[in-house]
């Protein structure tokens, strides 16, 4: 693995699924089959009144989503983004989301984003997803430090943070527009590639 103080190269993002036993991170994108269909479910995750508070989905409607898709398959292939639907291991509902995007690929930095439907919120799904993806992006892209932010607030991002071991590096001040809301403070939590990964 390596150090925060090797250079490795950085890698593009590919598509990847990643198996949690009872959940799976499978790439979003077009080709996603989740019941129901992918586009239905991203509308009414865009519904649920705790990802509107903290993390607003654009999936409004399905012209959105549509859009949506092909971000997350253009991010895909272009290895800057990777966005990963979570689903349930036995039936493929969709239960949430995990992604990754390179900040600075060329000095190693990626960030880390999560949201869960409200069904699958209680367990750790949120960290363990987080976690997989992260490792993921250390072992097969060679990102050195992965940051996650979320708004200044939000105590469930907070917690989970700490528990999937990115600590707390301090409050960045207005740097998160959300529509409607103006600008809101953030708190700055951060992984390195040398952390350990507790097994």
């Amino acid at each position: 693995m390596a150090t925060s103080d090797t250079i490795t190269e950085r890698r593009p993002f590919r598509p990847a699924v990643l198996d949690l036993g009872d959940a799976r991170l499978r790439p979003w994108g077009r080709a996603l089959d989740v019941p129901g269909g992918v586009v239905p479910a991203l509308v009414a995750a865009a519904a649920d009144a705790e990802l509107a508070r903290w993390n607003p989905l654009d999936t409004a409607d399905p012209a959105a989503a549509e859009a949506y898709l092909d971000r997350c398959d253009a991010g895909w292939a272009e290895g800057t983004e990777a966005a990963f639907a979570v689903t349930d291991a036995a039936d493929g509902t969709l239960l949430g989301n995990a992604f990754l995007r390179w900040t600075d690929r060329a000095d190693g930095v990626a960030m880390v984003g999560y949201w869960l439907l409200a069904a699958a919120r209680g367990r750790g799904l949120a960290t363990r997803a987080t976690l997989a993806a992260t490792r993921w992006a250390v072992e097969s892209a060679g990102a050195r430090r992965i940051e996650l932010f979320h708004a200044v607030g939000n105590d469930r991002s907070c917690r989970l943070a700490d528990r999937a071991g990115f600590p707390y590096e301090g409050t960045l001040r207005a740097s998160w527009h959300f529509e409607g809301r103006g600008y809101q403070d953030e708190h700055l939590h951060a992984r390195l590639a040398s952390d350990p990964f507790d097994e």
